[in-house]
């Protein structure tokens, strides 16, 4: 076969945008993965088995499609938009990997998911969170899921105690998975080129999963990190989280058939119950997740829940 110049490759390239163009929708957030080196290394970081069934969340028009088919069992590709999803049934179609690809047509979020190994996902930024939950809340468990976002939400993925992005969402997030940032991608490496940078994460469930109730423990974090370099105490007086807290710990006894003291007072208790632990002085931006575990299994314990 003979080498094609740079002059020809350039002009191939431009051919292929100007075809592939009238089909992305930027409203969906389309941002087309074009770099064929970078689409290889995020298909590797995944270390697929040739017995693996991967599921792939907007494949677009396949670039990382064929990489995934020539590694994996089966490749269920979940599209959104059909003219997209016509593409790539088009660009398999009378090839060997023809029979190993399964296109699902819909929103992914509104798509009840199949069995699968692992995840590969040029994930649309506006889905990037409530994507992340839903694979985590999946069953059963797959092994590992690769997956682009914009920059900054994979940092705070990431982000440990101490660092500027730290936030509910890297310890809800953590609590599940460990999570790793694998490898930066420019934002010229799509088509068309997005307004920001990007990163790839390896997200790898714990399994089996911690035994903690997801919306209880949300819900502590959603008082600590409002303000989360105020100190625990400061947070927990805020007079509608200790009116939250109180009517939960009413509504618990009356379930329980136990009596509220006469003498209560919600504020009085959970102060004491951060005294307890040391905890009434320190920061969420500086907790790890041990501490958080800590801070929701010594209030539940003296009956105080977050939902």
């Amino acid at each position: 076969m003979p080498k094609l110049t740079a002059k020809q490759t350039k002009k191939d390239s431009g051919a292929d945008m100007r075809a592939f163009g009238p089909l992305f929708n930027k409203d969906l957030g389309q941002h087309i993965l074009k770099n064929p080196l970078v689409a290889q290394g995020i298909v590797d970081k995944a270390n697929l088995n040739s017995s693996d069934v991967c599921l792939e969340v907007g494949p677009g028009t396949g670039n990382l499609t064929v990489k995934i088919l020539a590694q994996a069992k089966k490749v269920v590709a979940v599209e959104m938009d059909p003219r997209l999803a016509a593409e790539l049934q088009k660009r398999v179609n009378g090839t060997p990997e023809q029979r190993k690809l399964h296109i699902m047509l819909g929103d992914f979020m509104k798509t009840e998911l199949p069995y699968f190994d692992v995840c590969i996902s040029n994930t649309p930024y506006q889905i990037s969170s409530p994507l992340v939950f839903k694979l985590l809340e999946h069953r059963p468990l797959f092994r590992c899921a690769i997956l682009m976002f914009q920059r900054e939400f994979a940092l705070r993925l990431v982000a440990k105690p101490g660092d500027e992005l730290y936030c509910r969402l890297s310890v809800n997030v953590q609590l599940y998975a460990k999570v790793d940032h694998v490898m930066k991608v420019g934002k010229n490496n799509f088509r068309p080129p997005p307004q920001v940078e990007s990163s790839v994460v390896r997200l790898e469930p714990k399994n089996p999963p911690p035994p903690v109730d997801p919306k209880e423990f949300d819900g502590l974090l959603r008082i600590l990190f409002v303000r989360k370099h105020k100190t625990l105490a400061a947070n927990f007086k805020q007079t509608t989280v200790l009116n939250m807290l109180e009517q939960n710990y009413k509504t618990y006894c009356s379930a329980h058939d136990m009596m509220v003291e006469a003498d209560f007072d919600i504020k009085t208790m959970v102060l004491g119950i951060l005294d307890s632990i040391d905890m009434s002085l320190v920061r969420a931006a500086k907790l790890d997740l041990d501490d958080f575990l800590k801070i929701l299994l010594t209030f539940n314990r003296a009956n105080i829940h977050f939902t």
